[in-house]
Formats: C-alpha cells, sequence, structure tokens
C-alpha cells in the first residue's frame, strides 16, 4: 500500500545529534525524515491497527519485529510529496551532479570526461576513477542556491541530461522556531542558563510525505497516526491507483548511472566492497558525484541511550558506470536497493538512468 501523510499542525524529526537544555541550545528538524523514522511510525501504528498488547514484548515482537530484525515490513520512503485534487508529486533532492546555470536559472547535468582530456586539473579524487565531471559548454555555471527540490518530472529530465527547473522549499514548507527553558522537576523551578530552541517543519496546504509499505495488512483507508517527536500527529490516506516506482531498464544500458533517492551506507565509507552485490554482471565505476557525508544515529529508547552513529551517503548522490554485458540489476535485492545496511526500510533507494557522453 501507498500512503500520503498530511500533518495535523506542525512536525518535529530532529537529526541524530544528542540534546537536551543544557549540552544544546538549538534541535534542528529534517525534513523528510530518515527512513529509521519513518519505519518507527509505521510500526507503531501496526501494533494499534492489530491491537497489540504494548506490554508484551513477545507479542510486539511477533508483529513488528525487533530493533534490528524488522520482519515483513518492507518501506519505501519517505519522499516529500504535494497533492493538488486527485495528482500527487513526489520531489526529490537536487541530484550532486548538476550545476545551476545563471543565465536561464535552470539546473544541467555535468559531463563525465576521461582524466587525459584535461591533464592540467588538480584533484583528491581517487585514482581508479577514470572520469571527472565537467560542465557542459555554452553557459555561465552559478553557485548552488541550497534548499531546492525537483519534482519527479523534472528530476527525470535532468536525469536523462536535459534541463530542469528546480521548486524552492519555501514553497513546500516552512521551518519555525520555539522557544523553551529547561526545568527542575523535583523543585519545579526553572533551570539557570537552560534556555533552548526547537526548530519545527510546518508543510504548505496540500503538501506532506509519500511512503510505500509492504508487508502489513489490515490499515483503514484513512486515519491519523503518531510522527515525529513530541508524537504529533498525521492524516493518512491510501493512494488508488498507486504511484509506483520508477522502473530500472533491463538490461542496463552500456553506460548507465545510478542516482540515489534516499542516503545509503556502504561497509567502505562512499562506495561498497563488491558492486556484483547488486549486479547481475560486471560493471565499472566511472565517475561519482558526492554530498557531504550523513551522519544517522538517533536516540534508542529501549536502552535509554545513544545510537552508534554511522556515515551514510547522502541522497542526491550520482554513481556513473559502464558495462561490456548484458547487465542487470540484481532481482533478489531487497525494495530494489543499492545498500549494504537496512534495505528493508527504504535506505538505498535508487533512480538509474542512461548517460550520454
Amino acid at each position: 500500500m501507498e500512503l500520503f501523510l498530511e500533518p495535523v499542525d506542525v512536525w518535529l524529526f530532529r537529526d541524530g545529534k544528542p540534546f537536551d537544555a543544557l549540552s544544546d541550545h538549538r534541535a534542528r528538524s529534517l525534513f523528510p525524515p530518515y527512513p529509521t523514522v519513518m519505519q518507527g511510525v509505521i510500526r507503531s501504528h501496526h501494533l494499534v491497527v492489530k491491537g497489540v498488547d504494548l506490554r508484551d514484548p513477545a507479542a510486539i515482537a511477533e508483529a513488528v519485529g525487533t530493533a534490528e530484525d524488522f520482519g515483513d515490513l518492507r518501506l519505501r520512503g519517505p519522499f516529500i510529496a504535494r497533492k493538488e485534487g486527485d495528482h500527487i508529486t513526489r520531489y526529490f533532492p537536487i541530484p550532486a551532479d548538476v550545476v545551476l546555470d545563471r543565465q536561464t536559472g535552470s539546473y544541467r547535468p555535468l559531463r563525465p570526461r576521461l582524466r587525459g582530456e584535461a591533464s592540467y586539473v588538480l584533484t583528491s579524487a581517487p585514482a581508479d576513477l577514470p572520469r571527472l565531471l565537467w560542465q557542459p559548454e555554452g553557459y555561465e555555471p552559478s553557485k548552488q542556491v541550497p534548499g531546492r527540490w525537483l519534482a519527479e518530472e523534472e528530476l527525470c529530465k535532468c536525469l536523462c541530461g536535459e534541463q530542469a527547473k528546480a521548486t524552492s522549499g519555501e514553497e513546500l514548507f516552512v521551518r519555525e522556531s520555539r522557544f523553551g527553558i529547561g526545568r527542575d522537576d523535583a523543585t519545579r523551578t526553572t533551570l539557570e542558563g537552560a534556555l533552548y530552541e526547537v526548530e519545527f517543519i510546518r508543510p504548505r496546504p496540500g503538501v506532506g510525505l509519500w511512503v510505500q509499505v509492504e508487508g502489513y495488512d489490515g490499515w483503514p483507508e484513512r486515519g491519523t497516526l503518531r510522527i515525529g517527536g513530541e508524537g504529533r500527529g498525521a492524516h493518512f490516506t491510501r493512494i488508488e491507483p498507486a504511484l509506483g516506482w520508477p522502473q530500472v531498464p533491463a538490461p542496463l544500458p552500456a553506460r548507465f548511472k545510478v542516482y540515489f533517492a534516499s542516503p545509503t551506507y556502504f561497509e567502505e565509507g562512499w562506495r561498497t566492497k563488491d558492486w556484483e552485490r547488486f549486479f547481475d554482471g560486471a560493471v565499472t565505476l566511472q565517475a561519482v558525484a558526492l554530498n557531504r557525508y550523513e551522519s544517522i544515529g538517533g536516540f534508542d529508547w529501549a536502552s535509554g541511550g545513544q545510537k552508534s552513529a554511522r556515515r551514510y551517503v547522502p541522497a542526491g548522490s550520482v554513481y556513473y558506470f559502464t558495462t561490456n554485458d548484458s547487465v542487470r540489476l540484481k532481482t533478489d535485492l531487497i525494495n530494489g536497493a543499492i545498500t549494504d545496511r537496512w534495505p528493508e526500510i527504504g535506505f538505498g533507494q535508487v533512480i538509474i538512468t542512461e548517460w550520454k557522453e
């Protein structure tokens, strides 16, 4: 099933940094939240749907699994989405391999060129990447504008080498800061120097989150659930007909690029030990466009402490590959995801297209 979630009021999705009134004064909110947040939302509400006794750990584990084993759950998302009438549009991060054209205000992808074509350039890119990304000719590049998103149709155009228009984040949601002060519960007095700021997300009318859930049944057509920090509310509606996910070419083109729509984790940092884990045939990594890594951790309510933080390749990263064989993405991948960790809850979601020199 596919769900569209809209806020009852505002939402709070904190990043993984430890936060309390005495250790840090500001809590930043992420939007969309990480898949780790959404799996908690979906699994928690599934317990409500099934009427599971929350005092029975065995019944909980049977219904939704454990902290490391998610049972039958298969999750894709969450992604920002806007509903206009009966039509829902998903929005994705700007690909890391594009630049902003100062004259037209549109985004254009860089070109992967062999290193020998520009040997005068010094770079820290690994020597085993045979190509570097270069700007197209005939336009003036401009500094990236943060906080922009591509509608799904515009993203597909951009990944295919065409110009694309971005949507400002302010058209989709606004950030609201609220202030508070820490209290001493024993004396019911305020704490000196414990002023703090919390950032909330207020989606624009018609804007919410799209998520695809498999493995759970019995959900109603619509309802209300708790989501994010402070147990804020969301209205959910089942989407009919379903939007689905972009199809992966089969077989893959001789030159193809992989766009990561959600963060992904690789054991060796920005790449996996063996790409043939994901592809049915030999592939060669040619070039990579990366943004700064993201540290994903959070608070473990079961143990009462912070979870171990891991560095993830951020959403929007683009990997360029070549192959001489009739290669396909392996069909047994969970959710079709390319990740070394937690594909079942939405990490490593990809869109694959051909790239032309």
